[in-house]
């Protein structure tokens, strides 16, 4: 094998490694998304209450969002990091609210 190829196939491998460790800090940093779901058993008061409580909304927030899962079937209503997302995904269904991080 000429050293050229050497060349190519070292800096092949440089290029692998590197995009491996950028897809690595990629999915670290990526943002998630809390969906809720329209359910049909919860009340519009309850709802409200669960996001002010769980994912921070002001009173404002969790009425749109609630209005949206409502007309819409669902909403994004926490967008972060999933260490961040995942207990209060699971509180909300600890609730009996349908919800999901993508």
């Amino acid at each position: 094998m000429g050293s050229f190829a050497v060349s190519k196939i070292k800096q092949m491998s440089t290029i692998e490694k590197i995009q491996e460790e950028l897809d690595v800090l990629l999915n670290e940093t990526r943002k998630h998304e809390i969906v809720l779901h329209n359910d049909e058993v919860n009340t519009f008061d309850f709802v409200i209450d669960s996001l002010v409580t769980v994912c921070d909304h002001t009173l404002e927030q969790a009425e749109q969002c609630t209005i949206l899962v409502h007309y819409k079937g669902k909403c994004a209503v926490k967008t972060g990091e999933y260490k961040d997302l995942e207990p209060r995904c699971s509180k909300l269904l600890e609730l009996g609210l349908s919800a999901e991080i993508v």
